[in-house]
């Protein structure tokens, strides 16, 4: 007698589970293809459970400013306060710097290399981001010594600090050692620190290392005003490993390309416009997306809940 299996619905999956699954897929098919499945999976997407870790670092360097504000408000109101990873690249303003540190109390990890928040929102909400342990802040020019002491002060979980700067940020200008000398006074936890391309001296970095005993990467490569005694280096910081100041590699040369990814209403970017009315409940038009690497021409969906309405909507065939 053969024996009986049992098998499950896949709409019945939990939605945590559910969540793990369609972090497999793009950014732009859990919006706009998973909701139209089903009511299970579209619930899944609508709450929080697929936006404990949100990157969208790669779209954001190349969409526009009330885009990109739109969508993180969004996510992140999706996320409930369980965000603990946030990569984005190119925030506009303080407002939108300031809505992230209201939710972020499970955030780990925050990476927003070359937005322009100020100086002044870092100090103001800095005390909302004690949770962080890594923070990349690389190419942030609106922002200096104030804002890193402020993070210093309330951060003190953060062991991983990234604040590269483009090399041609460093042309022509003085040395700025204020940056430097607040990470020594106020980062004692560090273990990694990557500052290439800074204007710092000598002096400075001794005082990191004085301050931040736990390190054990240094990257100062393209500080080219840095000299230290390779020697003296190995007696008193054997586990520490620095890199630089002469760069040795082809070091992040993929951003430096791009620029800053400035964008133009001429060139090609993912133009991620949607109707949205309340965050947790709207209805994203396929035509509105401009992918070169993944059209939905030839996408067939057949909808196994519902009336239809979504596919009426998407202009999809409705369910048999």
């Amino acid at each position: 007698m053969e024996e009986q299996i049992e098998f499950r619905h896949w709409d019945e999956l939990i939605p945590d589970a559910l969540g793990l699954i369609f972090s497999n897929l793009s950014l732009q098919e859990v919006l706009t293809v998973i909701p139209s499945v089903c009511k299970s999976w579209r619930k899944a997407v609508t709450g929080p459970y697929c936006w404990q870790e949100v990157d969208i670092e790669e779209w954001s360097s190349r969409c526009q400013p009330h885009h990109l504000d739109r969508m993180l408000r969004m996510l992140i109101t999706r996320s409930s306060g369980s965000l603990r990873k946030l990569c984005v690249s190119g925030l506009h303003n303080d407002s939108i710097f300031s809505f992230i540190t209201e939710n972020a109390g499970s955030l780990q990890t925050l990476r927003v290399r070359r937005s322009e928040m100020s100086d002044s929102v870092v100090e103001r909400t800095a005390g909302r981001l004690s949770t962080i342990t890594f923070l990349d802040l690389s190419y942030c020019g609106k922002i200096g010594a104030r804002a890193l002491e402020a993070i210093g002060r309330h951060c003190k979980l953060l062991v991983t600090l990234c604040r590269n700067m483009h090399p041609l940020d460093a042309a022509g200008k003085l040395l700025q050692d204020d940056e430097a000398n607040a990470i020594a006074t106020t980062m004692p936890r560090l273990k990694r620190l990557e500052m290439a391309y800074h204007l710092i001296s000598t002096g400075s970095v001794m005082n990191i290392l004085a301050g931040c005993p736990q390190l054990e990467l240094l990257d100062l490569r393209g500080c080219w005003d840095v000299k230290l005694d390779s020697q003296l280096m190995k007696e008193k910081f054997p586990k520490l490993k620095v890199l630089g100041p002469f760069v040795m590699d082809y070091y992040e040369m993929d951003d430096w390309d791009d620029d800053c990814s400035d964008y133009s209403d001429n060139s090609e970017y993912l133009a991620w416009e949607f109707e949205m009315g309340d965050y947790d409940d709207y209805d994203i038009y396929d035509g509105m997306w401009h992918d070169d690497e993944g059209r939905f021409e030839e996408l067939e969906l057949r909808f196994y809940e519902g009336n239809g309405e979504e596919a009426g909507i998407l202009g999809w065939p409705q369910s048999p």
